[in-house]
């Protein structure tokens, strides 16, 4: 077998650990010995062993005279929960590694790599580069720029709809949709929406899908004026999940009672009474939020888009058109820019999930004719 064959094993079992690792990155191993896989791994979630540890524990004395196959660069750092796994790989008997991806961490970058040279170990790096890349690309930019990665995921009609008139926009795809939305939300570390989704949907933004929903998202309210309720069903609570409000000035009152609540505000102004939402991404990057997905309606989308956070956005077309009794477009305008202009979507991925047709795409930001608009 190649080099690929034993790594695309090692990226499978890495998925393993979607939306568990938080900032760190998803990480799979693999021992393999005479052409058979001995022994293998992934990081299971924030805290726990590396993905090269529980490999080699798993391979045992086989492990001496292998080779480790590893989606990321091993590290060599020791300022975190874990020991460094680049000693355990030296001990462990491995004569060659072989590495997906350089890890773009300055406390690593290339340093482990050298630390096994120096070992003596034979290292080589780039098999599956690229899938790696994709698999841990929020925790990438959050290492590499403070930010998380942000994911838009919009439903509408084939009419460009996102509810009817009684404010039914939870209805507009298919149940295969719906669920996919909570595998979605079971993926990311938090997701956000805007007072006008929590007013007029009361939504829980939990994961209902048995199976999936081990894993809570963290939630992130965008709400200028404090308007929200304490007892909305978004601050139900769930053992180990955050749950925010960002505003641009904080009543006192109205911050004291949320808090009772357990629920953090985030002050992030942008001097015109609006919130922030680049101040805002910052602040949860500092958090160690990784990958954030946005649920919010027209506003919040095209406020999203023209600020330039966005990554990646997922749109959710339903095979229904809406007429007279559809309210609300894909994305309003703001008051900074008419939505005539124009963003282009590069990367296409168009598939089907039931009846609803998903299109992917990367916002192209050379093509944006948006202002830089950054509020809420």
């Amino acid at each position: 077998m190649t080099d690929d064959t034993h790594m695309r094993l090692a990226l499978r079992l890495a998925t393993k650990g979607l939306g568990r690792t938080g900032a760190n990155p998803m990480v799979g191993a693999v021992v393999v010995k005479n052409g058979h896989v001995v022994g293998h791994g992934y990081h299971r979630a924030i805290g726990e062993s590396h993905a090269e540890v529980v490999a080699l524990a798993h391979a045992g004395k086989k492990a001496r005279g292998s080779s480790l196959y590893v989606t990321l660069e091993p590290c060599v750092h020791k300022n975190k929960r874990t020991s460094p796994c680049v000693p355990e790989i030296i001990s462990s008997g491995v004569t060659r590694v072989i590495v997906a991806m350089v890890d773009p961490n300055p406390a690593v970058n290339r340093r482990g790599i050298h630390a096994l040279l120096q070992a003596g170990i034979e290292v080589a790096d780039g098999a599956c580069g690229a899938q790696a890349s994709r698999l841990n690309r929020s925790f990438i930019k959050l290492i590499t720029t403070g930010y998380p990665y942000v994911t838009l995921k919009v439903a509408s009609s084939l009419d460009g709809k996102i509810s009817v008139a009684n404010g039914e926009s939870r209805w507009i795809t298919s149940v295969p949709a719906r669920r996919y939305v909570h595998r979605l939300r079971s993926r990311v570390d938090a997701v956000l929406v805007g007072i006008g989704t929590v007013l007029e949907d009361n939504p829980s933004l939990t994961v209902r899908l048995p199976g999936e929903n081990r894993h809570q998202p963290h939630r992130v309210i965008i709400d200028s004026q404090l308007r929200v309720s304490p007892e909305a069903n978004v601050f139900i609570a769930y053992q180990g999940v955050r749950m925010f409000v960002a505003c641009a000035i904080a009543d006192p009152t109205k911050k004291a009672l949320l808090e009772k609540k357990g629920v953090e505000v985030i002050e992030v102004s942008d001097g015109n009474g609006r919130v922030s939402l680049s101040d805002l991404m910052v602040h949860l990057g500092r958090m160690g939020f990784a990958h954030v997905m946005i649920e919010g309606g027209s506003r919040i989308s095209a406020s999203a888009l023209e600020t330039g956070i966005v990554d990646h956005v997922l749109l959710m077309i339903a095979p229904v058109f809406l007429g007279d009794c559809g309210v609300r477009a894909l994305l309003e305008k703001t008051t900074q820019s008419a939505l005539a202009d124009r963003i282009t979507l590069t990367d296409l991925r168009v598939r089907r999930i039931g009846s609803d047709l998903i299109i992917e795409g990367r916002p192209d930001s050379s093509t944006s004719t948006l202002s830089a608009g950054n509020h809420v």
